[in-house]
Protein backbone atom coordinates (compact mmCIF):
# COMPACT_ATOMS: atom_id res chain seq x y z
CA UNK A 1 0.00 0.00 0.00
CA UNK A 2 1.18 3.38 -0.92
CA UNK A 3 3.27 5.38 1.92
CA UNK A 4 0.22 8.45 1.46
CA UNK A 5 -2.48 6.14 1.30
CA UNK A 6 -1.63 4.52 4.79
CA UNK A 7 -0.84 7.97 6.66
CA UNK A 8 -4.82 8.99 5.35
CA UNK A 9 -5.88 5.30 7.08
CA UNK A 10 -3.88 6.49 10.42
CA UNK A 11 -4.82 9.99 10.37
CA UNK A 12 -8.82 9.29 10.41
CA UNK A 13 -7.93 8.09 14.10
CA UNK A 14 -5.68 11.28 14.70
CA UNK A 15 -6.40 12.77 18.08
CA UNK A 16 -6.77 16.22 15.91
CA UNK A 17 -10.39 16.97 14.01
CA UNK A 18 -7.79 18.93 11.44
CA UNK A 19 -5.81 15.63 10.73
CA UNK A 20 -9.21 13.14 10.48
CA UNK A 21 -10.72 16.22 8.36
CA UNK A 22 -8.07 16.33 6.12
CA UNK A 23 -7.68 12.63 6.11
CA UNK A 24 -11.43 11.71 5.53
CA UNK A 25 -11.61 14.45 2.47
CA UNK A 26 -8.20 13.25 1.05
CA UNK A 27 -10.19 9.70 0.94
CA UNK A 28 -13.20 11.01 -0.83
CA UNK A 29 -11.36 12.88 -3.29
CA UNK A 30 -9.37 9.44 -4.32
CA UNK A 31 -12.59 7.69 -5.13
CA UNK A 32 -12.51 3.85 -5.43
CA UNK A 33 -8.52 4.17 -4.84
CA UNK A 34 -9.62 5.12 -1.27
CA UNK A 35 -10.92 1.31 -1.13
CA UNK A 36 -8.33 0.19 1.65
CA UNK A 37 -9.33 2.80 3.61
CA UNK A 38 -12.71 0.77 3.82
CA UNK A 39 -13.36 -0.16 7.77
CA UNK A 40 -11.44 3.13 8.85
CA UNK A 41 -13.79 4.83 6.87
CA UNK A 42 -16.93 3.20 8.50
CA UNK A 43 -14.91 3.56 12.15
CA UNK A 44 -15.08 7.51 10.74
CA UNK A 45 -18.76 7.69 10.54
CA UNK A 46 -19.05 7.67 13.92
CA UNK A 47 -16.30 10.60 14.24
CA UNK A 48 -17.52 13.58 17.37
CA UNK A 49 -16.99 15.88 14.24
CA UNK A 50 -20.02 16.08 11.61
CA UNK A 51 -17.63 17.22 9.11
CA UNK A 52 -15.52 14.27 9.58
CA UNK A 53 -18.50 12.01 8.92
CA UNK A 54 -19.78 13.80 6.17
CA UNK A 55 -16.48 12.96 4.28
CA UNK A 56 -16.04 9.82 5.85
CA UNK A 57 -19.67 8.47 4.19
CA UNK A 58 -18.74 10.47 0.95
CA UNK A 59 -15.85 8.50 0.65
CA UNK A 60 -17.55 5.28 1.07
CA UNK A 61 -20.26 6.25 -1.24
CA UNK A 62 -17.70 6.21 -4.40
CA UNK A 63 -16.20 2.82 -3.11
CA UNK A 64 -17.15 -0.42 -4.52
CA UNK A 65 -16.88 -3.86 -2.94
CA UNK A 66 -14.00 -3.61 -0.02
CA UNK A 67 -11.72 -6.50 0.26
CA UNK A 68 -12.67 -9.46 1.50
CA UNK A 69 -9.62 -9.44 3.96
CA UNK A 70 -12.07 -6.43 5.64
CA UNK A 71 -15.14 -8.66 6.12
CA UNK A 72 -14.78 -9.83 9.52
CA UNK A 73 -13.80 -6.01 10.49
CA UNK A 74 -17.19 -5.11 8.95
CA UNK A 75 -19.16 -7.70 10.41
CA UNK A 76 -18.14 -7.05 13.93
CA UNK A 77 -19.17 -3.24 13.06
CA UNK A 78 -23.00 -4.44 11.65
CA UNK A 79 -23.37 -4.44 15.12
CA UNK A 80 -22.18 -1.08 16.52
CA UNK A 81 -24.85 0.97 18.44
CA UNK A 82 -23.23 3.89 16.38
CA UNK A 83 -26.23 4.39 13.49
CA UNK A 84 -24.08 5.29 10.69
CA UNK A 85 -21.42 2.57 11.35
CA UNK A 86 -23.53 -0.19 11.34
CA UNK A 87 -25.36 1.38 8.32
CA UNK A 88 -21.93 1.10 6.39
CA UNK A 89 -20.70 -2.24 7.46
CA UNK A 90 -23.94 -3.40 6.31
CA UNK A 91 -23.68 -1.52 2.55
CA UNK A 92 -19.79 -3.07 2.38
CA UNK A 93 -20.88 -6.20 3.02
CA UNK A 94 -23.48 -6.62 0.82
CA UNK A 95 -21.31 -5.41 -1.79
CA UNK A 96 -19.21 -8.40 -1.25
CA UNK A 97 -22.58 -9.98 -3.13
CA UNK A 98 -21.31 -14.30 -3.16
CA UNK A 99 -17.82 -13.19 -1.71
CA UNK A 100 -19.73 -12.49 1.72
CA UNK A 101 -21.38 -15.68 2.84
CA UNK A 102 -18.99 -16.08 5.79
CA UNK A 103 -20.56 -12.80 7.35
CA UNK A 104 -23.97 -13.56 6.91
CA UNK A 105 -24.60 -14.45 10.62
CA UNK A 106 -24.24 -10.54 12.14
CA UNK A 107 -26.01 -9.47 9.53
CA UNK A 108 -29.28 -11.73 10.18
CA UNK A 109 -29.11 -10.94 13.47
CA UNK A 110 -29.19 -7.03 12.58
CA UNK A 111 -32.20 -7.79 10.81
CA UNK A 112 -34.39 -7.90 13.59
CA UNK A 113 -32.11 -7.14 16.22
CA UNK A 114 -30.69 -3.54 15.80
CA UNK A 115 -32.13 -0.92 17.64
CA UNK A 116 -32.07 1.37 14.74
CA UNK A 117 -34.41 0.72 11.57
CA UNK A 118 -31.93 2.44 9.00
CA UNK A 119 -29.72 -0.74 10.05
CA UNK A 120 -32.34 -3.62 9.74
CA UNK A 121 -33.19 -2.16 6.39
CA UNK A 122 -29.90 -2.11 5.16
CA UNK A 123 -28.84 -5.51 6.75
CA UNK A 124 -32.05 -7.20 4.56
CA UNK A 125 -30.69 -5.58 1.83
CA UNK A 126 -27.08 -6.74 2.39
CA UNK A 127 -28.55 -10.18 2.76
CA UNK A 128 -30.35 -10.13 -0.54
CA UNK A 129 -27.05 -9.27 -2.35
CA UNK A 130 -24.83 -11.79 -0.80
CA UNK A 131 -28.32 -14.15 -1.32
CA UNK A 132 -26.57 -17.45 0.78
CA UNK A 133 -29.60 -19.65 1.97
CA UNK A 134 -28.37 -20.87 5.72
CA UNK A 135 -31.26 -21.45 8.28
CA UNK A 136 -30.66 -18.43 10.41
CA UNK A 137 -30.48 -15.93 7.12
CA UNK A 138 -34.33 -17.57 5.74
CA UNK A 139 -35.44 -17.47 9.54
CA UNK A 140 -34.16 -13.78 9.94
CA UNK A 141 -35.50 -12.74 6.16
CA UNK A 142 -38.77 -14.80 6.96
CA UNK A 143 -39.56 -12.75 10.45
CA UNK A 144 -38.39 -9.86 8.77
CA UNK A 145 -41.29 -10.20 5.63
CA UNK A 146 -43.91 -10.01 8.36
CA UNK A 147 -42.84 -7.07 9.92
CA UNK A 148 -44.91 -4.08 10.53
CA UNK A 149 -42.52 -2.23 9.37
CA UNK A 150 -43.39 -1.79 5.61
CA UNK A 151 -39.86 -1.48 4.00
CA UNK A 152 -38.35 -3.96 6.03
CA UNK A 153 -41.12 -6.17 4.79
CA UNK A 154 -40.27 -5.66 1.25
CA UNK A 155 -36.55 -5.61 1.42
CA UNK A 156 -36.46 -9.37 3.41
CA UNK A 157 -38.82 -10.37 0.66
CA UNK A 158 -37.07 -9.33 -1.96
CA UNK A 159 -33.74 -11.40 0.10
CA UNK A 160 -36.00 -14.28 -0.04
CA UNK A 161 -36.43 -14.19 -3.20
CA UNK A 162 -32.83 -14.10 -4.33
CA UNK A 163 -32.28 -17.18 -1.88
CA UNK A 164 -34.50 -18.55 -4.15
CA UNK A 165 -32.70 -17.73 -7.73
Amino acid sequence: MPAPLERLRQGLSGQEVAVRLEAAECLARLGQEASPAAVELVRACGDAHAEVREWAAAALEELGPPAEADGAALAELVASRETDIAYWAATLLGRLEGRGTAYVGPLAEAVNGHRHQHVRHRAAWALGRIATDVPAVRAALETAAVAEDPRLARLAVAALAALRS
